[in-house]
């Protein structure tokens, strides 16, 4: 799903700069992922456009995942379990007062152009996001606190903080090529859409892509880790989910993601598939317009003021039956919402107290309305305090079906309280979204190992600086009382005492009523075993294939012998050498939810 949804990190990309083409000479490639005149390629079906190609500016779940496969980062989270485990940095220490970190840059790691990569890139990477707003765009958060960075040598790479910083084994922030990008000028523009092969240093280099079509990889042979075993990795865009269906039941693609019930039904009994169903790591909420505002005090957009009384979205909120959302919806292959985080992180997961919970209950909702002054005209229509008939609108995601059955259940469970809703299913939500012009909208986010991102968002610096700036803001949401929270957290190195106050920030969050979580998806997708006969999941143990908090799942696939039917072999085998992957999705101009909206992600 793609509900800011996802990163929902709010921007609008310059006019044109999303349209490039690539490669000359780059046709679209054929959507065989089977054995194509002795080349091997795998071709992965995404329902989510590319935002951008530049890491310093993508937030969509399908492009941060394309990033983590060309760069580096300074760690990596393990495909067993997703402690932290070495990346671009070998080890790394903090002195005894935690507000240095010291950093040891492995001497095996090339940029795919063939020059060292060392501490050097990675300081310069963090100093342009310290030093250039445009270039925070998509993860300022990681450096906001940083003081200095510096390269004391090729490497070593010294990080000096302001204050301690819990995060400093988990900066999820793709190190760049200093040779490269110092080249760069405008960071808000710049998509790095426009020369390929594209450098970097990860298991695949992007070769090619096309707006809408495809993003195309290949292997990076000299990747430290073992070179991917495809000989080319395709992510295809395909904005209809039955298509991409079609093609995986043809052989046309070889993986495909997001699938609903109906989809994972049909496919659980066709030949050389496998259907995998796992615990997601991503969130479906509902998201209130708290009063759109830039950190100048400016307002803008045009959010219904009747949102910004409690006593509303309460209502509202009693009014979602979450179970029939799991039931009915997703069938069962959900979980029905409680607090922010995912139950797949046990660490942090969180439940609002009995006396807390807002828990589908109408006849509650109506006297919540009532008492509030919101009465029933004569015919039946609940009326704002201006004396007009209540009605919202909501953002809905055009390529995502869950959205819009939700959608019709809102329109029927607020439909009898009296409150009509206008359901805008758009191609681009990202646009509205940013300029706060929305009533409600279903958002969602991929949640990492460490949640430090998805909280980030809903704080006061995450908001715009103006209205006519970017601001890595989720929805807006601008709390003192959580912000003080989130300084806490961000500077604890108890395990135990920063899950305690997690745990206090998503009962605030709760308690604020602008984010409602509904429900938590099933990663549900499926993949040929006639063409891959291994790959990894993440968590080994009932994980999930795509949107990895890594590149474990790509990285390791094996392609199975001759293209013929497969053995069907369970994911998470190998670990082997991967895929090259061309990674086909297209660009549809601008998108936000780093995440993943689905924000869909956004990651």
């Amino acid at each position: 799903m793609v509900t800011k949804v996802p990163s929902r990190i709010r921007r609008l990309l310059a006019t044109g700069a999303t349209g490039a083409l690539v490669v000359a000479g780059t046709a679209a490639p054929s959507a065989q992922a089977a054995d194509d005149g002795g080349k091997k390629v795998l071709t992965v079906a995404v329902s989510q456009s590319v935002d951008s190609l530049s890491p310093f500016l993508a937030s969509k779940l399908v492009s941060t995942s394309i990033h983590r496969l060309a760069y580096e980062y300074l760690t990596n989270y393990d495909v067993k379990d997703a402690h932290t485990v070495p990346g671009l940095a070998t080890e790394w220490k903090s002195s005894p007062d935690k507000l240095t970190w010291t950093y040891t840059i492995r001497k095996n790691s090339k940029w795919s152009d063939g020059r060292q990569a060392t501490a050097e890139d990675a300081a310069w990477t963090f100093n342009k996001m310290m030093t250039d707003e445009n270039a925070a765009t998509a993860n300022g958060s990681f450096t906001s606190n940083f003081k200095k960075v510096s390269a004391t040598d090729p490497g070593t790479l010294v990080i000096e903080l302001k204050k301690p910083q819990a995060t400093m084994t988990a900066l999820d922030v793709p190190i760049v090529p200093k040779h490269i990008w110092e080249e760069v000028g405008d960071f808000s523009k710049f998509n790095n859409d426009k020369k390929f092969p594209i450098v970097g240093n990860g298991p695949f280099v992007i070769t090619g892509f096309k707006v809408d079509q495809y993003v195309r990889l290949k292997p990076n042979k000299d990747f430290w880790r073992g070179a991917p075993k495809f000989d080319e990795l395709v992510f295809k865009y395909y904005k209809d989910g039955d298509a991409a269906v079609a093609a995986l039941q043809k052989g046309e693609v070889s993986f495909v993601q997001g699938l609903t019930p109906a989809q994972a039904a049909s496919l659980r009994s066709a030949p050389d598939i496998k259907v995998n169903d796992a615990p997601g790591r991503r969130f479906l909420a509902l998201a209130a317009n708290p009063g759109a505002r830039s950190r100048d005090g400016k307002t803008f957009g045009n959010g219904n003021p009747a949102l910004l009384d409690p006593a509303v979205r309460k209502a509202l909120f009693h009014s979602v039956d979450r179970k029939a959302i799991v039931d009915k919806v997703y069938q069962g292959h959900a979980v029905a919402g409680e607090g922010y985080i995912p139950p797949r992180f046990e660490d942090y997961f969180w439940k609002p107290s009995d006396g807390q919970r807002i828990a589908y209950d109408p006849a509650r909702a109506a006297a919540l309305l009532d008492g509030a002054g919101y009465r029933k005209s004569g015919a039946g229509k609940r009326l704002g305090k201006d004396g007009k008939p209540l009605s919202f609108r909501i953002l809905c995601h055009a390529t995502e079906p869950n959205d819009k059955a939700i959608g019709k259940y809102l329109q029927e469970w607020w439909g009898a309280l009296g409150i009509g809703l206008k359901v805008d299913c758009l191609d681009n939500v990202s646009d509205p979204w940013a300029a706060g012009e929305y009533d409600l909208a279903f958002d969602g986010y991929s949640v990492n190992p460490d949640p430090d991102y998805v909280l980030s968002i809903h704080t006061c610096p995450a908001l715009p600086a103006t209205p006519k700036d970017t601001g890595q803001t989720d929805n807006f949401i601008c709390d003192k009382q959580f912000d003080a929270l989130y300084a806490q957290q961000i500077v604890e190195y108890d395990a135990a005492k920063r899950v305690d106050l997690v745990k206090q920030m998503e009962s605030r969050l709760y308690d604020t009523g602008y984010m409602n979580v509904m429900a938590y998806p099933n990663a549900v997708e499926a993949y040929r075993t006639d063409q891959i006969k291994a790959i990894k999941t993440m968590p080994e143990a009932a994980g999930n294939i795509y949107g990895q908090d890594g590149y474990w799942s790509w990285w390791s696939a094996e392609p199975a012998d001759g293209g013929g039917s497969g053995s069907g072999s369970s994911t998470g085998v190998i670990i082997g050498v991967g895929a090259a992957v061309v990674v086909a999705a297209g660009l549809a101009g601008i998108f936000a939810l780093r995440r993943r909206s689905t924000a869909e992600d956004r990651e």
